[in-house]
């Protein structure tokens, strides 16, 4: 497994809360997720077996690299994999049923669902589950539809995403939204893909994506407030569920 960093990585910071991918090659550069960071998740299926997998790491203790914590998924792409998540618990020694009874999950299948759920709930679903960690499933696929115009979902994408990042630091939380830039890379949505992966990248703290470089797919730091940027070399050729829990 090979490495690549531009420099040496800054000090992680010190409090208990932190999150970890605990897959050996990235942690190296990317060493955990922090209270306050909202983060951007950039690719496709290797990015929702990371997803699957943080949902389950965050309920591990505290010296396990978790959060203790119950999540709060706000599912914008049916996303979900129950059979996925109830696998990586089982892999940890853990009672399936109760990890799922500790996700708590609100599907918006419209922008107008989600503009709902960010906007008015969830500022009280993150007090109402007591959770520490909030994942955001793809949330600028609904805001691409064609049906609504231009300039009002760009207008309220923006305040959205501004609504997010200050979230995440006045609730002490971190949040993670994921983003499939090339998602309708060829049709319609291309060139509206583009507007709102800038804006989500540019509002986050970290962004990180997984690409293949030589066919090798890669773990990609592109942005962080506290480390440097680098890239570090995924498990397999093929990332699965099954790498990420052996790494």
């Amino acid at each position: 497994m090979s490495i690549e960093m531009h420099t040496t990585l800054k000090t992680v910071p010190s409090s208990p809360l932190r999150l970890s991918l605990n897959i050996e090659t990235v942690d190296i550069l990317f060493p955990c997720f922090s209270l306050n960071d909202f983060a951007v998740l950039c690719g496709s299926s290797a990015v929702q077996s990371i997803i699957n997998l943080l949902c389950v790491r965050a309920q591990l203790p505290f010296q396990l690299g978790g959060l203790e914590s119950n999540v709060l998924f706000v599912d914008g792409s049916n996303s979900f994999r129950l059979y996925d998540i109830s696998s990586i618990a089982q892999s940890f020694e853990l009672d399936p049923k109760h990890v799922l009874e500790r996700i708590f999950i609100s599907r918006a299948f419209t922008a107008h669902q989600m503009t709902d759920l960010i906007l008015e709930q969830l500022e009280n679903a993150t007090t109402t589950y007591d959770t520490k960690i909030v994942i955001l499933a793809n949330p600028a696929q609904l805001y691409m539809d064609k049906d609504i115009p231009k300039q009002e979902s760009h207008e309220i994408f923006l305040q959205l995403t501004h609504y997010l990042a200050d979230f995440a630091k006045r609730h002490q939380v971190i949040l993670i939204a994921t983003h499939h830039p090339h998602y309708y890379s060829k049709n319609y949505y291309s060139k509206k893909s583009s507007f709102f992966n800038q804006v989500l990248c540019t509002r986050a703290d970290i962004v990180a994506s997984i690409k293949k470089i030589n066919k090798r797919p890669q773990f990609i730091l592109e942005k962080h407030t506290s480390f440097d940027l680098g890239k570090a070399e995924l498990p397999s050729p093929e990332p699965t569920l099954v790498d990420f829990l052996e790494a």
